[in-house]
């Protein structure tokens, strides 16, 4: 099974992807999204967001990282995917998605699924704008509203050159609220003939199996699931294998207590501000709360804390460094 690990703005950015694609189990990454609005960007805006694009395309753990473009002017998009395929990613993807009331409102991410043919019409801007070995690829909901259009959205960006296609098996309507409705990724990949990979509520092991069941597709994305246990993917990449061993799979607390200093480690050198470096922090045990019962008396001996070194000392002892 091929893992993706999901972008996740404000969330799951690159400090973020170093720390879990070091954890193992991740095939992929894609970025969060590059907004482009109507300039054709400089090259330390791509590299800033994505820094992999300084390392071979790929994250200090070896992972590749496809870049993701977000915006709704075939052209504009198309020139910046050109400048940006030059910088070396693993791959380009498209952000017809995203469901924050501030994109949509510019008619970007999951608003362009009420215009499949403008869906279409960016795929191939971009698709001509790049060279032919460069993937580009695309991530979507099942709609705006509501699911009518699934698939004649998934048809269109197929139609337009995609090589694969990312289903959040959610409208935007829906947002992150459960249930997701993997079965729909079935229909869509009953009617397009690239690889579609099944995104949304896989949390656990067992949620995996069901939205493989429920999508037919081999391959399934991790956000928030991968967040929450950083062992996921491990988990779901070994099930079978380690079960008929008797071994548990994925990462137990004191595994993850490494992967939290040294993401302390990278927030320290890319945040300025302590407040913030504290914030991002708190912001990920906050996730890791769902899957660790460490993780809720560690957030809650934090919780309250602003200073960096207090909380790094509070989490890892007297003697860590400050975060």
């Amino acid at each position: 099974m091929t893992l993706l690990l999901a972008p996740m703005e404000g969330l799951l950015d690159f400090t973020l992807r170093d720390i879990l694609t070091r954890a193992g189990g991740i095939d992929r990454c894609v970025s969060e999204f590059i907004r482009v609005t109507g300039t054709l960007l400089p090259e330390r805006v791509f590299t800033r967001i994505v820094p992999e694009l300084l390392n071979g395309g790929r994250t200090r753990a070896g992972v590749p990282v496809h870049a993701q473009l977000l915006g709704s002017d075939p052209v504009c998009l198309a020139e910046n995917a050109a400048r940006l395929a030059a910088l070396g990613p693993a791959g380009i993807d498209l952000n017809f998605g995203c469901p924050a009331k501030v994109v949509n409102r510019h008619g970007g991410g999951a608003a362009l699924l009420q215009d499949p043919e403008l869906l279409g019409r960016i795929v191939a801007a971009v698709r001509r704008a790049v060279p032919a070995p460069m993937p580009v690829s695309a991530k979507m909901r099942l709609g705006f509203d509501d699911d009518a259009r699934a698939v004649e959205c998934a048809q269109a960006i197929a139609g337009g050159g995609a090589g694969e296609l990312v289903v959040h098996a959610r409208t935007r309507a829906h947002g992150y609220r459960p249930p997701a409705y993997w079965e729909r990724i079935a229909d869509i990949r009953g009617a397009i003939d690239i690889p579609v990979i099944a995104n949304g509520e896989i949390w656990t092991v067992d949620d995996a199996l069901r939205c493989r069941a429920a999508s037919g597709c081999h391959a399934l994305m991790l956000g928030r699931g991968a967040v929450a246990d950083p062992g996921l993917a491990l988990a779901i990449a070994a099930h079978g294998r380690v079960e008929s061993a008797g071994v548990p799979a994925g990462l137990a607390w004191p595994a993850v207590l490494p992967l939290l200093r040294e993401f302390c480690a990278l927030v320290a050198v890319h945040i300025a501000l302590p407040r913030h470096r504290a914030g991002r922090l708190k912001q990920w045990l906050h996730y890791l709360r769902r899957r660790y019962p460490e993780a809720e008396l560690a957030y809650a001996a934090v919780r309250t804390l602003e200073d960096p070194q207090a909380l790094s000392q509070q989490l890892f002892g007297p003697d860590a460094m400050p975060a």
